[in-house]
């Protein structure tokens, strides 16, 4: 009997910061923050952000899931006790937009203050991609027609100027996969062309997220090419983050984001700590070194 060779374990080694991570206060992870704060000194992960889940719509799961006392509470409790183990924890968000509730999420962030913040577009309770109902909206429509709805959103939430960055770009694939594949959207980069000039022109930036390469659609939210365009068109910042909802899901692949950043033209991933402008984070050298 031959005997069983060793699974390689995904998660990324040896890294400065893991931007997007969900624990127990998001109503889809029952992981405590000290799980992740483990994992995260065994692995080498110097930073993390703990970005759970903040949505605006009653219908939505996290409507008042966890209160922003409590989560914080939390996050800020467990960073004093890890910061003697050379580890930093961020207390962050996820909040889920949509022009329809813009008003409520600005005066949010206006009472609240986070240290990190990411702007995700989700399927909204009234989007033509919840299950139910997008296989009915693909038929007999254009592409561009399919992902208006999504990419109008995202180009919002963009322009908004309340996020450091935008999440998972281009998730919609998700959604839409498999009747609509990967590569279908990459034939047509023309597609993505107003959300990255967004992007550019309010300053926001790009997330590169690893959570697509333990999908379906196989392949990071955005791929490598949107992240290039996103550089030539002027792109400055870019988050890097795992958005782990279990411990198996920590710093998934996340080297693959950091080598395809490097590849891109950035040196540098771009993180705020609190009050203040985004910080630098260095792409470590050997993947420029390719």
């Amino acid at each position: 009997m031959t005997p069983e060779q060793p699974v390689a374990d995904p998660r990324a080694r040896d890294l400065p910061v893991d931007a997007h991570v969900h624990t127990n206060l998001s109503p889809d992870s029952e992981v405590p923050v000290d799980v992740y704060a483990a994992l995260a000194v065994e692995l080498g992960i110097a930073e993390f952000a703990v970005t759970d889940h903040v949505d605006f719509d009653s219908r939505d799961p996290a409507y008042h899931y966890s209160s922003f006392e409590d989560r914080e509470r939390t996050v800020r409790d467990a960073a004093e006790r890890w910061a003697g183990r050379g580890l930093a924890i961020r207390f962050g968000a996820e909040l889920t937009y949509n022009t329809s509730w813009e008003g409520d999420l600005r005066e949010h962030l206006a009472r609240h203050r986070y240290d990190f913040t990411i702007g995700s577009v989700h399927d909204w309770p009234d989007s033509p991609y919840i299950p139910s109902r997008v296989g009915t909206w693909l038929t007999g429509r254009p592409l561009s027609e399919v992902i208006e709805p999504y990419l109008a959103q995202v180009t919002a939430a963009a322009r908004s100027g309340l996020f450091d960055t935008i999440g998972h770009l281009d998730v919609v694939k998700r959604y839409l996969y498999p009747r609509i594949t990967p590569a279908q959207l990459t034939e047509r980069p023309d597609l993505f062309e107003p959300t990255l000039e967004a992007l550019v022109e309010s300053g926001t930036a790009l997330e590169l997220n690893t959570s697509g390469l333990r999908h379906g659609v196989a392949e990071t939210y955005p791929p490598a090419s949107v992240v290039a365009r996103f550089r030539e068109l002027g792109g400055q910042r870019l988050t890097a983050g795992s958005d782990a909802h279990r411990p198996a899901w920590f710093a998934y692949r996340l080297d693959e984001a950091y080598r395809i950043a490097a590849e891109s033209g950035f040196a540098e991933l771009a993180f705020r700590r609190g009050p203040g402008r985004p910080v630098s984070v260095a792409i470590p050298a050997r993947f420029s070194d390719r």
